[in-house]
């Protein structure tokens, strides 16, 4: 049996079905985690969704199947690149709606912990455990509750309720760079030497034990460290769909053959 995490998949499901033929993966015996954002910009996200439902794969939610929910539930707007309209007009859209709604924002395997955008470094493995259990809770039973909740810039311990799912929620989905004390800034999207001044990627700044493998952030590319892995290599831009198996960090990837819409 070997596991792999696949990075950012973003609606490229023809890369995704050749990667998996390539790589011989089978249900049953291997298992297969994605990396969060399996869906929008990319031509076939209700294939992507089907896909991943059909082949028992697991999933940790990324900040555009979040983008998803809350338009399937009416409380965002369309933005202009969105292309998830196939995934709203599926026969099955409730089903798979409801397969994405119950996907966790954090998934951990051994000394690995798989999240789509980063963890804060004031955060221990239990602490985003059970941080991560408490917005997923909000996610599946007060999303629109919680949508509405505003967004703190920064960690604070006394935060409680809807306002620290709604923190979590947009940490684990959205961040790129942080402060020792938790400050956030969740619109930065470009490469890490371009951080604001006195942020710097959130993993440079954590200590805790375990690799956390991510994607988020095609700026970064592929990063490969001791205890910090990026898969996210662009697929949706032209780039290599990257798969790492966790029980001998071999890399794998396949070029893309899907384009954006």
């Amino acid at each position: 049996m070997a596991t792999w995490v696949v990075g950012d998949v973003q609606g490229c499901y023809r890369t995704l079905d050749r990667l998996a033929h390539r790589l011989g993966w089978r249900r049953g015996r291997d298992r297969v985690v994605l990396c969060g954002d399996l869906v929008n910009r990319g031509p076939r996200n209700t294939d992507v969704l089907r896909w991943a439902r059909d082949h028992g794969a697991e999933a940790v939610l990324g900040n555009h199947d979040v983008h998803l929910l809350a338009r399937a539930a009416g409380l965002a707007e369309p933005k202009r690149r969105d292309t998830i309209d196939d995934v709203l007009a599926a026969p099955d859209r409730d089903e798979l709606l409801a397969w994405l709604r119950a996907r966790p924002l954090v998934w951990r395997d051994g000394s690995f912990v798989v999240v789509h955008a980063g963890l804060l470094p004031a955060w221990s493995p239990a602490d985003a455990d059970r941080l991560a259990r408490e917005a997923e809770a909000a996610v599946r039973g007060r999303f629109a509750e919680l949508w509405a909740a505003p967004v703190a810039d920064a960690w604070d311990a006394g935060l409680a309720g809807l306002a620290r799912a709604r923190f979590v929620l947009a940490v684990m989905t959205r961040l790129r760079v942080c402060d020792g004390d938790g400050r956030v800034d969740l619109a930065f999207d470009r490469a890490p030497a371009a951080a604001p001044r006195k942020l710097a990627p959130w993993y440079e700044l954590r200590r805790a034990p375990e690799t956390v493998v991510f994607g988020h952030w095609s700026a970064l590319g592929l990063h490969v460290a001791d205890r910090a892995i990026c898969l996210d290599t662009g697929c949706v831009w032209g780039g290599p769909l990257t798969a790492l198996c966790l029980d001998d960090r071999k890399l794998a990837s396949e070029p893309c053959i899907d384009r954006p819409l």
